[in-house]
């Protein structure tokens, strides 16, 4: 598998996934059905701006911690992404929507390049 993803390429893509995060959920009315699904991704939103803005990275503002652990809580948040509609019962396009955040976070993350990171 060719890996493409530098750690130059996923700083750039931090900031605009973490803005999607807390805009998508009011542009898609996501949490109609179920608050949370609202919220869940408004909250980790919220927490991936301050990641970004905390890693150590070109595009960190206070450069706090390592770029290893960015990575490995992006892992996560994708497994808890496609978890979460299991989990509290999302359905339609509040499932889907977590699916396919979760997958594309996992793909990203997959696609790193091992000596960048």
């Amino acid at each position: 598998m060719s890996r493409f993803v530098t750690k130059t390429i996923h700083a750039y893509l931090d900031y605009p996934v973490a803005l999607g995060l807390i805009a998508m959920p009011f542009i898609l009315g996501l949490g109609t059905v179920n608050p949370i699904a609202f919220q869940l991704s408004v909250a980790t939103g919220v927490a991936a701006l301050l990641l970004t803005l905390l890693t150590d990275h070109h595009l960190g503002v206070i450069k706090v911690l390592s770029y290893q652990l960015h990575l490995t809580v992006d892992f996560l948040v994708g497994l808890v992404f496609i978890a979460a509609p299991f989990i509290f019962g999302f359905a339609g396009l509040e499932a889907a929507y977590y699916w396919v955040i979760g997958a594309t976070v996992l793909v990203v993350v997959g696609l790193h390049k091992p000596e960048d990171a």
